[in-house]
């Protein structure tokens, strides 16, 4: 199937990849929800306006998947705006920097390929519990996000859809859609901090790629060791009942 931004993509002042996983089709002919699960960047930048816009989903839950350190840096989702529930799950203990790993001139792919694996071994405890509040159905709907919207959260995403039984290419597809945002929130920052680009230009410009071969990689790589995604979450502890609360939680007919 196509995947494009159309009909998932929610527009917003300073977050630039809040989208919505409904519609994507499952092996067994079945589609995720919509309006139930979130995928999103940094909330923490979120506008008056933006949580005005946010109003009509009625977030119940927020996942955090960014650092310690950029939680205290740059603060958290605005709950005493918007109440909910609030969890902070870092899947990494600190984030990559410029200049480590050392990967100059090597493959975008290649880079963020080694760096997932590391997340999908570093993060296993944080996934579990991302898919234990998941299997609550008081939890929706919910937003997961990290600081870009595209690497954590593309991991996890990679997690919840392959478990689901949503085609490999089709993850790929939505993966994909982080590397736009990419350009959004660049041109955001240069209007408003512009302090900041010198900083983003020193990040390795794999940092920035999204592309759907990388994600197809990795999953092939998850399926060879674990079997299936389903075969990975049991690998860290995630119980059948879990797994299966998932799928009456975010599939329909």
């Amino acid at each position: 199937m196509p995947v494009t931004h159309e009909g998932r993509h929610v527009p917003l002042e300073a977050v630039h990849n809040f989208r919505d996983l409904g519609g994507y089709p499952t092996a067994d002919g079945r589609t995720t929800r919509w309006r139930t699960l979130y995928r999103a960047d940094g909330l923490h930048r979120l506008t008056a306006a933006d949580i005005d816009a946010l109003r009509s989903i009625g977030l119940t839950t927020v996942i955090d998947l960014r650092t310690v350190d950029e939680l205290t840096e740059w603060g958290r989702f605005p709950l005493e705006h918007h109440p909910a529930e609030y969890h902070h799950l870092p899947i990494l203990d600190e984030v990559w920097g410029p200049g480590e790993p050392n990967w100059a001139g090597a493959d975008a792919g290649e880079v963020l390929l080694h760096l997932y694996l590391e997340m999908f071994r570093q993060g296993e405890q944080e996934i579990a519990s991302v898919l234990a509040i998941l299997a609550e159905p008081a939890a929706y709907p919910v937003v997961y996000h990290c600081a870009a919207g595209k690497d954590r959260t593309g991991i996890v995403t990679a997690v919840i859809l392959g478990i689901l039984g949503v085609p490999d290419e089709v993850i790929a597809a939505d993966y994909a859609l982080s590397e736009p945002a990419m350009d959004r929130m660049e041109a955001w920052y240069r209007r408003n901090h512009p302090d900041r680009i010198d900083q983003m230009a020193q990040a390795p410009q794999a940092f920035r790629a999204a592309r759907p071969a990388t994600m197809e990689a990795l999953l092939h790589l998850v399926e060879q060791r674990h079997g299936s995604m389903r075969g990975y979450a049991r690998s860290i502890g995630v119980s059948e009942r879990t797994l299966d609360a998932l799928a009456v939680n975010l599939l329909e007919s």
